[in-house]
């Protein structure tokens, strides 16, 4: 499926960042990945999204968004580099820009956290018990 977008991931460090996400949700059941109808690269879990990435038309490394709960989202921004998410930041969800990433340790459990936040109770708890 091609998309005539501006947010289709270009850039190499945005590409990469998608690379380590595929790893990271690689062992989550039911995740998969899906371009949305805005060209940002979206992780899902029976359509409910946990990920989304994107890139600007200048393709300067992109940002990465990521479900999450208020307080988390509040810690997190308040440390940097993370910010609320434009549109959908008063539902908890964290951004950040892909060249900022530093802590991928930190960042992988933040998305699985964000898998088991949008993920029906069976899976989570299917994930959890493994």
């Amino acid at each position: 499926m091609a998309f005539e977008s501006e947010h289709v991931l270009v850039s190499e460090i945005a590409l990469a960042v998608r690379d380590r996400i595929r790893a990271i949700t690689r062992g989550l059941p039911e995740a998969e990945e899906k371009i949305d109808g805005f060209g940002h690269t979206t992780f899902k879990v029976r359509d409910k999204s946990f990920v989304m990435m994107g890139e600007g038309e200048k393709g300067e490394g992109g940002s990465l968004s990521f479900k999450s709960d208020k307080e988390t989202q509040q810690l997190l921004i308040q440390k940097g580099p993370y910010y609320r998410t434009a549109y959908i930041g008063q539902h908890g969800w964290v951004s950040i820009n892909c060249k900022e990433i530093e802590d991928w340790n930190e960042l992988s459990e933040l998305i699985v956290e964000a898998y088991l936040r949008a993920a029906p109770k069976r899976l989570a708890q299917a994930y959890r018990n493994k």
